[in-house]
């Protein structure tokens, strides 16, 4: 307690000197909050947009599926699983798929595409694929009035057959147990753009699917939603633990699309890196200000050691006056930042160039109030004060009361 009204006290007694460099650091916490905000605003916009377009938070395959996909590697007794997913505490969307290449045949032309059989109603609660939907409508799981099932199509498919929306096709691919699979089907909707990652799908209802490759009431892969993409590890582990299947891989987001998380881990690097650099600019001029404190205080460091004062006490001294002036910077900081980041946080920064993202667009960069965008520059301010305030405070521990007091 001693240390710290002797901390308040000598901050006080250069008051212009210490609001100033208290105002620098109140700045650079305002600028490393702000880089912060709108940095992980950003990253959770696309991470969202990301595993809502089609990966979803978590995955359940059966065996190494993931590494090595096959079609015999599929998921019996479905119903039971998805019954016990639907239950499962955290997850808010459950949906089963069916995948297997084949050739899409339209007159003499053909394609190869991605056959994906989905349950409409899950799909939709699940992922954003009904918004991708351009032309036609989304899959009900009906067939239609001749008794052939209708598929949603991807645009660069479309673009490569000539498609159009009631366009009847040929599917033909390998089945199950090696069989041959060939159908069928009616187009009923146009999906995603050239671009996005439905370009070379065709959609179907599971029962299609199923009846299609013969396969069963089975499934190759169920994607699951979260409330929330930062909770995917924990669901993961939570649902290890729950079923009991050995066979099963249930795996985040962060492993099902390994390269996109490492991408977006090495950009977040490259963004603290830019924070660093602005506290290394603070902590500069908060080291001069020390520097010229401890230089002026020499005489009055020489009494101190004179009476009888320990060097590591002074160490103390100039160490806690940091420390406490770093924090209330720290405070000030705060107060102005987070006023500043709420607002971007609900209005966001339009992009005079909006992109897609997976066929949906991504329009503007918004904020984002957190721990990681309130607390972490606060420390890193309060850190690097106090790492540059160990020179002079070792400066001022070894001092000498006879060269000290005849300095003057």
């Amino acid at each position: 307690m001693l240390n710290l009204k002797l901390a308040f006290r000598n901050l006080l007694r250069a008051r212009r000197r210490s609001f100033l460099t208290g105002l620098s650091m109140a700045f650079g916490y305002l600028l490393a909050s702000l880089s912060l905000s709108l940095a992980e605003g950003s990253y959770s916009g696309i991470i969202d947009l990301f595993t809502r377009d089609h990966t979803g938070h978590v995955q359940i395959h059966q065996g190494d599926y993931l590494d090595r996909p096959s079609i015999n590697k599929h998921m019996a007794d479905l119903d039971g699983l998805l019954a016990t997913l639907d239950a499962t505490p955290g997850v808010v969307g459950v949906s089963p798929r069916i995948l297997a290449p084949s050739l899409v045949y339209l007159g003499d032309k053909s394609v190869v595409a991605n056959v994906i059989g989905i349950d409409p109603e899950r799909e939709r609660k699940t992922t954003r694929l009904v918004e991708k939907v351009k032309e036609g409508t989304y899959l009900t799981g009906q067939q239609n009035p001749e008794g052939y099932d209708v598929v949603m199509v991807g645009q660069a498919i479309v673009d490569s057959l000539k498609l159009s929306i009631g366009d009847e096709l040929v599917l033909i691919g390998q089945g199950a147990e090696g069989s041959i699979a060939n159908d069928i089907f009616v187009v009923g909707a146009i999906v995603g753009t050239k671009d996005s990652f439905e370009k070379q799908h065709v959609y179907m209802s599971r029962e299609a699917a199923q009846r299609y490759l013969y396969m069963g009431n089975s499934a190759h892969e169920i994607a699951i939603l979260t409330g929330d993409y930062a909770d995917a590890r924990k669901v993961a582990s939570d649902l290890r633990l729950q079923l009991t299947d050995p066979e099963l891989s249930i795996d985040p987001w962060q492993v099902v699309e390994k390269t996109f998380y490492e991408s977006m881990t090495a950009d977040k690097m490259g963004n603290y890196v830019s924070v660093g650099l602005i506290m290394l600019m603070v902590s500069i001029g908060v080291l001069n200000t020390v520097l010229m404190s401890t230089l002026e205080r020499t005489r009055e460091f020489g009494l101190l050691k004179a009476i009888g004062t320990r060097p590591r006490q002074v160490f103390n001294m100039i160490l806690i006056e940091t420390v406490v002036l770093a924090s209330l910077g720290s405070l000030a900081g705060a107060l102005l930042a987070l006023p500043i980041n709420a607002y971007f946080t609900d209005h966001g920064i339009l992009m005079p160039q909006p992109m897609e993202v997976g066929g949906i667009p991504f329009d503007r960069i918004v904020a984002e109030v957190s721990f990681v965008t309130m607390v972490l520059p606060a420390l890193l301010v309060i850190f690097t004060a106090a790492l540059v305030a160990l020179l002079p405070g070792l400066k001022a521990a070894r001092v000498t009361p006879v060269r000290a007091l005849g300095s003057f």
